[in-house]
C-alpha cells in the first residue's frame, strides 16, 4: 500500500508539471536551455541573471540543448522522479542501526513520499531545478558506493554543482576518512579549474564578481532565500553592519554546527551527521533558495527526547515545515512574521545548532520512558470504545500542539473557502429554510434583527460579540484545560474537531445564503452595514471566507461546545453559569446580525451532538480509571491531583 500511494504521488507530481502551459513548467530549465536559453546563446552565462548555477553546471547542462523541447520536459521530469526514488531508498537503507524489520520495510516509500511531498523537490520539478543531484551524490558518496576515492570524489562533484556541499570535505576530514576528504577537494578544485578552462569569463563572473552567485537570480533579501544573510536584509540589515554580522553568525553556526555533525558521525548516526552538515550549509550560504533546503528533510532522522510521548515531535515539526508554506503553519500577523518568513531556516538552525538529538549509548534511545495511560470507565455499550482503549494523561507537547492547531484551523478555513455552489443554489436554500422556519412558526429572525437594529449599545455588543467571541472563548477553554486538565484537554479537543469535520460536510452538502444576503426579505446587516445586492458577485467567494457556510452555524455550534464542556469540568457554579451564558449570547447575536437563520443554529448543536458521540464510540467516555504507573516514571504533584480526580 506504501508503494502504491508512492506511485500515486509520482504521477501527480508528473501531471502537475506536464499539464501546465509550456511557458509556465520547467521555467528555469526553459530559461537556461530553450531554444532562446543562455546555454544557447553566445556570450557570458550571466547577462541576464536567469542562469543562477556554477559554471561547472553549465558545462554539464550544455548537452541537453540538443534535446527536442516537448520529449525534454517528459524525459526531465521522469529523471527527477527517478533520483527522488533513489535518494529515498538511499537514505531508508542509512537508518542508523538497529532498525528492526518493521521500520525497514516502511522506511524507503516512506522517505519517498515525503521527499515528493516536500517543499524543495516540489519547487524544484516546477522550476527544473538540479538541487536533488548534490544532495543525492552526497548520500550516495557516503552510503552506497565502495572505496574512499569514490566517495570523494562524488561529493567533490555535487560540491562544483553547489559550492555549500564542500563543508562536506571538512566534516570527513574531521571524521578521520582524510583521503576522502581530500579526494571531494580534489574532484571539486577539477571540475571549478575545467570551467575556468573552458569558460572563464563565466568562472569570474560567478566566483569574483557575484561572489560564489550570491548576487545572481532574485534579490538576497528575498522570502526564497532562506539564509542568515537572507533574514538579516529583510530585518533591515544593510552595507557593511549586516555582512560583518553575517560573517560572525555564520563562523558560529559551522563551528557549533560541525561539532555536533563530528559527535553523531563518530556516535554512529552519520545520516544524522550529513542532514546536520546540510542544514550548516542552508544557513552560511549567501543564497539558500527554497529548492536548495533538502538537507532539512533529512533531519527528520534524530531522535530527540527522553519520553514515549515527546519522540514524534521533531520530526513531526520538520514534516511540517518542510511541507507546508509558512502562510499555513503561522497566522498573517505582524508579530509572527520574522517567524514565518524564516521558517525553514529557523528549522536548519535548530537542527544545526539546538535540536537535543540522542546519542545511540543513551538508554533512552531505543526504550524512551513510556507514556502514562488510562482506561476509559466501563460504558454501557458493549462495543465501546472501538479504538484501543487508552488515553494519555499527560499533556501533548505544546509546540507541536499549536503546530497542528494552526495547520488543521488552515485546512478547515481553505476547505470552507472551496466548498461552494454559488449565488442561486445558496438564495434557493435559503428560501427553503426561511420557508420551514414559517411552518414552523420560528422565523424570529427579521424581527430580532430589527429591533437590534434601531438601539445603540446593544447592537454594538451584538456586533463585537458575534466577531470576536467566536474564537477567543473555545482557545480559552483549550488553553485552560491544556494547563489544568491535559487528559480532558485529549477528549475536548477530540469532540471538537469531530463537530468541526461535520460541519464542513454541512457546508460542501448544503450551501446556504444566510439572511443578510437574501435579497428582497429586508434584513439588515449590522456587522458588515449596507450591502448592494444589484453587484452579480455579491455573496460569492472572497478572498477570506465562504459566505455561504451557513449550515450548520459553527458560531453557536463552537459556543455550544464551550458550554458543555465548562459545565462538565468547571469546579464553581458561577463559572458554570458563564458556560450556560456563552451560547445564549451566540445565538442571540448570530440570529440579531441576521448572519444565520435559527435552524443554523440547530445545525450547528446536531453537529456537536454528533462530535461527542462519535468520540464516546471512538475513544470511550470521559471518565477514566486509575492508571498503574510504568516503571521507571517518578509520580508528579499532577498525576497525584489526577488519581484523586479519577477516584472521586
Amino acid at each position: 500500500m506504501l508503494w502504491l500511494i508512492v506511485a500515486a504521488l509520482a504521477l501527480r507530481q508528473m501531471a502537475a508539471v506536464l499539464r501546465q502551459p509550456p511557458d509556465e513548467r520547467l521555467t528555469e530549465l526553459e530559461t537556461w536551455i530553450g531554444p532562446h536559453g543562455v546555454l544557447h546563446v553566445p556570450g557570458s552565462l550571466y547577462d541576464a541573471d536567469h542562469f543562477t548555477g556554477t559554471p561547472f553546471a553549465g558545462l554539464v547542462l550544455k548537452p541537453l540543448t540538443r534535446t527536442a523541447e516537448q520529449s525534454l520536459g517528459v524525459a526531465w521530469t521522469s529523471g527527477s522522479l527517478l533520483l527522488v526514488a533513489a535518494l529515498g531508498i538511499v537514505a531508508a537503507r542509512a537508518l542508523p542501526g538497529p532498525v528492526d524489520r518493521r521500520t525497514a520495510l516502511l522506511g524507503a516509500p516512506v522517505a519517498i513520499s515525503l521527499l515528493m511531498l516536500s517543499l524543495p523537490v516540489r519547487n524544484a520539478f516546477h522550476l527544473g531545478q538540479v538541487s536533488i543531484l548534490p544532495v543525492l551524490l552526497v548520500l550516495v558518496g557516503l552510503f552506497a558506493v565502495r572505496g574512499e576515492r569514490a566517495a570523494g570524489v562524488l561529493i567533490g562533484v555535487a560540491a562544483a554543482l553547489q559550492p555549500t556541499v564542500l563543508l562536506f570535505a571538512v566534516l570527513l576530514r574531521l571524521t578521520g576518512r582524510r583521503r576522502c576528504a581530500l579526494a571531494a577537494a580534489g574532484a571539486f578544485t577539477a571540475g571549478t579549474a575545467l570551467a575556468w578552462a573552458l569558460l572563464p569569463h563565466d568562472s569570474w563572473t560567478y566566483w569574483v564578481h557575484h561572489v560564489a552567485g550570491a548576487g545572481l537570480g532574485d534579490q538576497a533579501d528575498s522570502l526564497a532565500n532562506q539564509s542568515l544573510h537572507g533574514a538579516l536584509l529583510r530585518s533591515g540589515l544593510t552595507g557593511p553592519p549586516e555582512i560583518a554580522l553575517f560573517l560572525a553568525l555564520g563562523a558560529a553556526v559551522a563551528v557549533i554546527g560541525l561539532r555536533r555533525a563530528v559527535r553523531y558521525a563518530r556516535d554512529g548516526q552519520l545520516l544524522l551527521a550529513v542532514a546536520v552538515t546540510g542544514c550548516v550549509a542552508v544557513a552560511v550560504s549567501p543564497t539558500a533558495w527554497q529548492h536548495q533546503l533538502l538537507w532539512v528533510l533529512l533531519a527528520v532522522v534524530g531522535r530527540a527526547g527522553r519520553s514515549a510521548s515527546d519522540r514524534m515531535v521533531w520530526p513531526a515539526v520538520v514534516v511540517l515545515v518542510t511541507t507546508l508554506p509558512g502562510t499555513v503553519l503561522l497566522p498573517n500577523i505582524g508579530a509572527a512574521f520574522p517567524v514565518r518568513d524564516n521558517v525553514l531556516l529557523l528549522a536548519a538552525l535548530g537542527a544545526a545548532c539546538a535540536a537535543p538529538f540522542l546519542p545511540r549509548t543513551s538508554p533512552y534511545w531505543r526504550r524512551p520512558l513510556p507514556t502514562v495511560h488510562a482506561r476509559p470507565v466501563a460504558s454501557r455499550l458493549r462495543r465501546v470504545p472501538l479504538l484501543p482503549p487508552r488515553r494519555a494523561l499527560g499533556r501533548p507537547h505544546l509546540l507541536l500542539e499549536l503546530l497542528l492547531l494552526r495547520v488543521v484551523y488552515s485546512a478547515y478555513a481553505h476547505i470552507r473557502l472551496a466548498a461552494t455552489a454559488g449565488r442561486e443554489t445558496a438564495e434557493r436554500h435559503g428560501r427553503q429554510v426561511h420557508a420551514v422556519e414559517r411552518w414552523l412558526h420560528i422565523d424570529i429572525e427579521r424581527a430580532l434583527n430589527h429591533a437590534v437594529a434601531g438601539t445603540g449599545a446593544p447592537r454594538a455588543f451584538l456586533d463585537y460579540y458575534y466577531a470576536t467571541f467566536h474564537f477567543l472563548v473555545p482557545l480559552a477553554v483549550l488553553a485552560v484545560l491544556y494547563v489544568r486538565r491535559p487528559a480532558d484537554y485529549r477528549w475536548a479537543r477530540a469532540t471538537l474537531g469531530l463537530a468541526t469535520l461535520l460541519a464542513l460536510l454541512g457546508f460542501w452538502l448544503y450551501p446556504l445564503a444566510p439572511p443578510r444576503l437574501m435579497p428582497g426579505l429586508g434584513f439588515i446587516d449590522t456587522v458588515h452595514g449596507v450591502q448592494d445586492f444589484t453587484r452579480p458577485d455579491y455573496g460569492a467567494l472572497t478572498a477570506l471566507t465562504n459566505q455561504y457556510a451557513a449550515m450548520p452555524s459553527l458560531h453557536f455550534g463552537w459556543s455550544l461546545w464551550c458550554g458543555v464542556i465548562i459545565v462538565l469540568l468547571a469546579p464553581k457554579p458561577w463559572m458554570k453559569a458563564l458556560g450556560v451564558l456563552h451560547p445564549l449570547c451566540t445565538v442571540t447575536a448570530i440570529v440579531a446580525t441576521a448572519n444565520h437563520w435559527v435552524l443554523d443554529a440547530v445545525g450547528g448543536a446536531a453537529v456537536v451532538a454528533l462530535g461527542f458521540l462519535i468520540a464516546h464510540l471512538l475513544i470511550g467516555p470521559r471518565r477514566l480509571c486509575a492508571a498503574p504507573r510504568p516503571a521507571g516514571v517518578p509520580e508528579t504533584p499532577e498525576d497525584k491531583a489526577r488519581a484523586v480526580e479519577v477516584r472521586a
